[in-house]
């Protein structure tokens, strides 16, 4: 474990490799698993406030599902997250023309509607992180199978899960997280080039 301030940061996120290949997932962390992104409170107004900009980018179903269950909903193991059309995509994603699930969250940002990227926990993806009593854990979860293909494309490309969400990190922690993250990951690829060589 890498221990930066309070953070609690699992060795994997540094020593593992990670590219998202969303032409073979197909953006599918988007549509599996037990429910939708977690959000936090301050998401949860930002949903509010937002929709009317984000609505045109989401599918029919999707639009129905937010009219039916609300911006959000409550999930007794994740707290509040997106809702999910019948169980599966959640309500903000849509598919572009390759099928590959897109936000429309995401969408509407970068065509300049919202100051908001999307949910943070979405971002940080692969990583997912935990409160504890005294600080906050940050552990490293790629999908079985699903991301089997993004952990093959970050080994080819030599690039560490850290890197890799380098945005997200700073997003959620600071300039200051990341560079604290960069100097304990640095010697560590210093040393397995060497090995390598």
């Amino acid at each position: 474990m890498i221990v930066i301030d309070d953070k609690l940061v699992s060795d994997d996120i540094v020593e593992k490799q990670f590219v998202c290949d969303l032409v073979k997932c197909k953006g599918g962390c988007c549509e599996e698993g037990d429910a939708g992104a977690p959000i936090d409170k301050k998401e949860m107004q930002l949903l509010e406030k937002n929709f009317e900009a984000i609505k045109p980018y989401l599918t029919k179903e999707g639009i129905k599902t937010i009219e039916q269950k609300g911006y959000y909903e409550y999930s007794r193991e994740f707290g509040w997250v997106t809702p999910v059309i019948e169980g599966k995509m959640c309500a903000y994603g849509f598919r572009d023309k390759n099928e590959v699930i897109k936000c429309g969250i995401e969408k509407a940002y970068n065509d300049g509607k919202t100051t908001w990227r999307k949910p943070v926990s979405c971002h940080l993806f692969p990583i997912k992180t935990k409160r504890t009593g005294t600080g906050e854990l940050l552990n490293y979860e790629p999908r079985k199978d699903l991301c089997n293909a993004a952990c093959a494309l970050g080994e080819k490309l030599k690039v560490p899960v850290y890197e890799f969400l380098k945005d997200a990190l700073i997003r959620k922690y600071g300039e200051e997280f990341y560079n604290a993250l960069d100097k304990i990951a640095r010697p560590y690829y210093n040393q397995k080039k060497e090995l390598n060589h």
